[in-house]
């Protein structure tokens, strides 16, 4: 049976004044995939999530989305200094839904209560937010994506400021959300060996789509031909362990 399109993007370009951000931009993601979004530093990719939020909106081209996105941001907006709770922090996942009054049900407490289940962190729904580790922030942000049950869920860089042993606790828990609940997984990463390891289908951003592959598919030259400018890096892309540069 054919999957169902999640996200569809057809000849998607944006630009500021004369600078080219996202050009001629075409892709699909099914229902159920989980992506990654590689690319240097400048590439768009930050840019390209925004516009599929509709965070941005001055592009041209066609954007078509199947079902409620849930997003983890690369630099959370709350102050960590702010005397907020855990619990406080994930119900801020269903503001859309209770509106303005902000008056929550026991279902919705409870709800959230499941999902901190879930990520491990219920033990801590009383505490400050601004007490907890990098890793077990990271999964409060997913927790709060999670509250309001997305059918996709993007996330940008969310391994930034987390140690190894929490990278890999987060990869595990984005993967039984894919493989379980079948949620379909948008990731923005630098770290190319986790996603080569973790997802199943790798997009190369530099402004313009290089590349829409299976993770198995890729190869070096799809990295050469985005990070042409990049100094030499380490990738788990072909078994063993590959040294990829611009001279190779």
């Amino acid at each position: 049976m054919d999957k169902k399109t999640a996200i569809c993007v057809n000849n998607l370009n944006y630009k500021i004044e004369n600078h080219v951000i996202l050009q001629n931009i075409d892709f699909e993601i099914h229902t159920g995939d989980f992506v990654g979004i590689i690319g240097p530093n400048g590439a768009g990719k930050s840019t390209l999530i925004k516009v599929i939020l509709n965070e941005i909106k001055d592009y041209t081209g066609e954007i078509k989305i199947n079902g409620k996105i849930g997003y983890v941001p690369q630099y959370d907006e709350i102050d960590r200094s702010f005397p907020i709770t855990v619990k406080e922090v994930a119900l801020m996942g269903m503001y859309k839904e209770v509106g303005f009054l902000r008056r929550y049900s026991s279902e919705h407490l409870k709800k959230v209560m499941e999902v901190l289940k879930i990520l491990g962190i219920d033990h801590l729904k009383d505490r400050k937010a601004g007490r907890l580790s990098g890793g077990e922030y990271q999964r409060l942000l997913l927790a709060r994506a999670l509250v309001s049950k997305p059918d996709i869920l993007i996330l940008d860089e969310p391994e930034a400021g987390v140690d190894k042993n929490g990278q890999i606790l987060f990869y595990g828990l984005l993967k039984k959300l894919n493989q379980q609940e079948k949620v379909t997984v948008i990731l923005v990463s630098h770290d190319l060996s986790m996603v080569f390891k973790e997802t199943t289908k790798v997009m190369c951003l530099n402004r313009t789509l290089h590349c829409h592959k299976n993770t198995a598919e890729m190869s070096s030259q799809d990295l050469k031909d985005i990070y042409a400018e990049s100094l030499e890096m380490l990738v788990h892309i072909d078994n063993p362990l590959k040294v990829v540069s611009r001279n190779d």
